[in-house]
């Protein structure tokens, strides 16, 4: 990695106190950026003599090799990001990428599963003695009562979850705080967790530990998730979905919009309104199914 990749990156993570999943992302797109325009030779790179055309070339070599167009707009943005702070902080005259731009991918709407499938999912009936079991289950339920972002579940300490007042103090993006409320069935779970554990906290006042009494990564996280959703065939399988579902489901229930943007710590209600989106297709698919009127073909009623 070279000295000035080094440089912005130290910036983004302590200057601008971005996550370490986003600052892990920049990274590996300028290392990408680095590789393909030495050609393998990082010590050879001169930042300050791109042109805008050899960002263009590589963008379409990107294309070209199948990546998709959300993951391309990300490395731009990566580009544009890093050659800013040069001009800010190393006295480059130029941002070559500031002109780049490139096709917003189509919006998806999020992925969610019906509530009856993840309490099925959620109370499979596993042993309510055994510190694994428990702590999958646990771990279902947290994502989906609350909607907490994975990194966040990850980096949860043991001091920030208070059963007398069912809360949760989350460190989300940009290291804002938000106080996030469960209920009493989160509370007893949480409870029997905590009397399972091996080992108390994890080595940093990790909430949730593995059986050596280490704090639980990433991977061991998404796993969990993984298994559980493959029981219900969900179109995708990450932890991102549990929040999907959390968040959908409070909206079909009549929370407001304003209170589950607080609730998922979004910036902006805009990033919200795309779950208004799905609730909106559901209450279509339910008029579909029910309505005599909506099932009518070719003058008859449909059975």
């Amino acid at each position: 990695m070279t000295d000035y990749v080094k440089s912005f990156l130290e910036y983004i993570r302590c200057e601008l106190n971005l996550s370490a999943c986003t600052v892990s992302a920049y990274e590996n797109d300028l290392t990408a950026w680095v590789d393909f325009s030495t050609a393998g030779k990082p010590d050879r790179f001169q930042p300050f003599d791109v042109t805008t055309a050899d960002l263009r070339t590589w963008i379409a070599h990107l294309s070209s090799s199948g990546l998709s167009r959300v993951s391309i707009r990300r490395k731009v943005s990566a580009l544009r990001s890093f050659y800013k702070f040069l001009c800010s902080r190393h006295g480059a005259s130029v941002n070559p990428a500031a002109e780049i731009r490139t096709a917003r991918p189509p919006k998806d709407l999020p992925v969610y599963v019906r509530p009856d499938e993840l309490n099925a999912v959620i109370d499979s009936g596993l042993d309510a003695m055994d510190f694994k079991d428990v702590s999958r289950e646990l771990i279902l339920s947290m994502f989906y009562s609350t909607g907490i972002r994975c990194s966040e579940l990850m980096t949860l300490k043991d001091s920030d979850v208070n059963i007398a007042q069912c809360e949760l103090k989350v460190l989300g993006k940009r290291n804002k705080e938000r106080i996030i409320p469960f209920g009493s069935e989160l509370a007893e779970l949480i409870t029997r967790y905590r009397n399972l554990r091996p080992s108390g906290p994890g080595p940093n006042g990790e909430f949730f530990t593995r059986t050596n009494g280490q704090a639980l990564y990433r991977r061991a996280i998404y796993n969990i998730v993984h298994s559980a959703l493959s029981e219900v065939h969900a179109e995708r399988r990450s932890p991102h979905v549990l929040r999907h579902s959390f968040a959908t489901d409070m909206l079909n229930n009549g929370a407001d919009l304003n209170s589950v943007s607080k609730l998922l710590g979004h910036a902006s209600l805009a990033t919200t309104q795309i779950y208004t989106h799905v609730t909106l297709r559901d209450l279509q698919n339910n008029y579909q199914l029910a309505h005599p009127r909506a099932q009518r073909k070719g003058g008859n009623y449909g059975n």
